[in-house]
């Protein structure tokens, strides 16, 4: 009998797990990490983040896509160009959640006061929602290294908001986080950004955690 009801339960988690992965495979575009690599925001640069969001896609089903994190890049002198927009590398749009849900429909919506981006839609790749502010452990901080049009920062020796361009995984250094649950201290517009609201204490996992967070990432789906 218990034999029966054990192979019952793990056909029952095959098919939600297989319902989760052809929805995914079929809608998803969006979502937010369930965790982070586990270094603080040392992500192995945006290679090693891109890969992150591309190995968790594709453990839903969803790794058609081309997948890059939401970052930005900071120079490393006031003259330096060479950086990169974190509105520029996660491609045209539309993207939707796990449920098929739009949160935005293309890179100008996105970065509009009319996107889609919720606590309800903000989703982690498994369809989960992501803790907010109100519970507790609150992950709602989430890494992006961006101003609110999704442009980068002024380049060093100007504050870092990319933790070393995610590389720094210690005390040292700091990051721009959002809000992916649009909630804050206050009413006010830094206060409930979902890309741009406050930097971290430090880089390491313990100094992500202090404001809020836990070194989760947004990922969209390139093409």
């Amino acid at each position: 009998m218990k034999s029966r009801m054990g192979l019952a339960v793990v056909a029952s988690a095959a098919v939600v797990f297989s319902a989760v992965s052809v929805h995914a495979e079929t809608a998803m575009t969006f979502f937010v990490t369930s965790a982070g690599p586990g270094n603080g925001a040392n992500l192995g640069g945006l290679e090693g983040a891109d890969k992150h969001c591309q190995s968790l896609a594709a453990k839903v089903g969803a790794g058609k896509h081309t997948w890059r994190a939401y970052l930005s890049t900071q120079g490393a002198k006031l003259d330096d160009t060479n950086v990169v927009h974190a509105r520029d590398r996660i491609g045209n749009g539309p993207w939707r959640n796990t449920k098929g849900v739009v949160v935005a429909k293309n890179v100008a919506d996105l970065h509009s006061p009319n996107n889609n981006v919720t606590q309800q839609t903000a989703l982690n790749e498994m369809g989960q929602i992501v803790n907010g502010r109100a519970e507790k452990p609150n992950r709602h901080d989430i890494l992006t290294g961006s101003r609110p049009d999704g442009t980068a920062f002024a380049p060093s020796p100007l504050p870092d908001m990319t933790c070393g361009n995610w590389t720094k995984g210690g005390e040292e250094g700091s990051a721009m986080v959002g809000h992916h649950d649009r909630a804050g201290p206050i009413d006010h517009a830094w206060a409930v950004s979902w890309n741009s609201s406050h930097s971290s204490r430090g880089c390491s996992q313990k100094g992500l955690q202090g404001t809020g967070g836990d070194g989760l990432l947004y990922c969209f789906a390139a093409k």
